[in-house]
């Protein structure tokens, strides 16, 4: 029996190439998106997978995004929690630091607790659910404070709701890409990783039951913050 994914942000980047390593298994996909554009280019290049219109920081689209996924498919085996976006502030500077805040909060932290939630309601026993967080979530960047925040708070609820789940057999994933290329790093210097390397690397840690998966330079990240701590703090405050 194929598995069942669910990707939210899925039209782009880490999401998209997820979707697409999902589908070269086999898998039914379901992506989710705001922009109908890129939804039906991304319909197009991949027909059988299910492509939905859904701001997952509204309560009825979420709920309307899993009744068409159970109506399409079933069940959901995956669900893959990767809609974000990154919000430059600099607080030094008292001009407009906290302009949309409660957007950046909602979508890149709320939205995938309530998801999550909402999802387990429905299929109390899924395969997998994954987190992608970021490097940012261990060592805040300067130019992102809340950004940092958001994330380690994800990281947070990831590391308990694995714990929680473990005994019913659900496997609790947490990605933290470094930088990516990807539309929300065009303009980010120096070498990025690409998309299709993230989801390689995923699916692998998501195959031996990783708690983390943490591709290109974040895997040392842990390590630095243990023997080199100032170091990783100077590194992350030049990104």
């Amino acid at each position: 029996m194929r598995q069942v994914v669910l990707i939210t942000g899925g039209t782009s980047g880490i999401g998209m190439s997820l979707a697409e390593a999902y589908l070269k298994q086999g898998a039914a996909v379901a992506v989710c998106g705001r922009s109908q554009a890129a939804l039906d280019r991304f319909s197009d290049a991949h027909p059988d997978a299910l492509a939905i219109q859904a701001d997952v920081t509204i309560d009825a689209a979420r709920i309307a995004m899993l009744d068409a996924v159970a109506n399409r498919f079933g069940r959901l085996d995956v669900l893959i929690n990767n809609a974000g976006t990154f919000v430059e502030r600099n607080f030094a500077t008292g001009v407009n630091t906290t302009q949309d805040l409660e957007q950046e909060v909602a979508l890149n932290l709320t939205a995938p607790i309530q998801l999550t939630s909402e999802a387990l309601k429905r299929w109390p026993t899924m395969a997998a659910i994954v987190f992608v967080t970021s490097g940012f979530a261990l060592v805040s960047p300067t130019r992102a404070p809340t950004y940092g925040a958001v994330k380690a708070g994800l990281h947070a609820f990831a590391e308990g709701l694995r714990r929680q789940l473990a005994p019913k057999g659900t496997h609790v994933l947490e990605l933290l890409p470094p930088a990516v290329d990807t539309p929300m790093n065009a303009t980010l210097p120096g070498k990025k990783m690409a998309p299709a390397k993230v989801a390689e690397i995923t699916l692998k840690a998501l195959a031996n039951r990783q708690p983390m998966a943490m591709p290109g330079a974040t895997r040392l990240l842990p390590m630095l913050l243990r023997i080199a701590p100032n170091a990783a703090q100077r590194m992350v405050a030049k990104m």
